[in-house]
């Protein structure tokens, strides 16, 4: 199946981007993953909100990965894991991943006991879709991407690992751990409306001004929202940075928009 095969790229693609050492947003890797493996005409077909009905069903089958422990979704992007590393290179295609997964056993035992490497210098990942099995095989040597559940057991660095950069400075002052977007366009994004907890939603924190930003694409129209912190209405602020006030409404021409919200003075404003 065609789903099975973008879940499979959505693997390698963040294998890729291990490799490369950077980290890839969300949105990205499923617009790659489907540029790969485009929808068919049932697939294309928008529903409420304006989202592609298959754009929805892999937004929701990228669960089974987080599931399988093969990859973390966080504020920063989306990451591979270990075990992730070790998956895109035993399955080669999207009907071996879901079979595995299918199965509740993913990673066959061999698997299991590969080790990730670090990379060589000056090796080149691959930049087309139709290569994803040699990508995947390469990511395997690159090297291990610590997560929460890892990091009690990492072992300590090589000499010959580069070492990681140096964390940005703490906040000048108190920030939440998150601030979500929420509001009528999230469907536009492939995430739900009105609900905080979606990664879609997720703004980033920009450690060089204080203020939290997220970058989108929306068509023509009007949209209201509202800045939920930490994933959750418990704690929201509306027009004029009023705590349960009102939603922002904007009217929108279309194409790009950039939002922006200060936690100094809890507003949202559009760049």
């Amino acid at each position: 199946m065609s789903i099975d095969n973008r879940l499979k790229a959505v693997l390698d693609g963040l294998a890729k981007a291990h490799q490369e050492g950077t980290t890839a947003g969300g949105s990205a890797v499923l617009a790659e993953a489907i540029a790969a493996y485009p929808f068919d005409e049932r697939e294309g077909e928008l529903l409420s909100g304006g989202i592609p009905r298959g754009h929805k069903a892999l937004t929701t089958a990228t669960s089974k990965l987080v599931k399988a422990g093969w990859i973390t979704k966080g504020r920063g992007g989306w990451k591979i894991t270990q075990e992730g590393l070790a998956a895109s290179a035993a399955f080669p295609d999207g009907a071996s991943l879901a079979s595995a997964l299918a199965a509740g056993t993913p990673l066959p035992a061999e698997a299991k006991a590969r080790k990730p490497r670090a990379k060589a210098s000056g090796a080149q990942p691959s930049d087309r879709p139709a290569e994803a099995a040699k990508v995947a095989a390469a990511a395997t040597s690159a090297p291990p991407v610590v997560t929460e559940a890892a990091a009690e057991e990492a072992a300590p660095a090589s000499a010959d690992v580069p070492a990681q950069e140096a964390a940005p400075a703490e906040p000048s002052f108190p920030q939440p751990d998150a601030v979500a977007l929420a509001g009528n366009f999230a469907t536009v994004l492939g995430a739900s409306d009105w609900q905080p907890e979606f990664e879609q939603v997720q703004m980033q924190l920009d450690p060089s001004d204080q203020l939290w930003k997220l970058e989108v694409e929306l068509p023509a129209g009007s949209y209201a929202y509202k800045a939920a912190i930490n994933r959750s209405w418990d704690e929201n602020y509306g027009a004029f940075g009023q705590r349960d006030g009102a939603n922002h409404e904007i009217h929108h021409a279309g194409g790009p928009v950039r939002f922006h919200y200060d936690h100094r003075t809890k507003d949202v404003t559009v760049r």
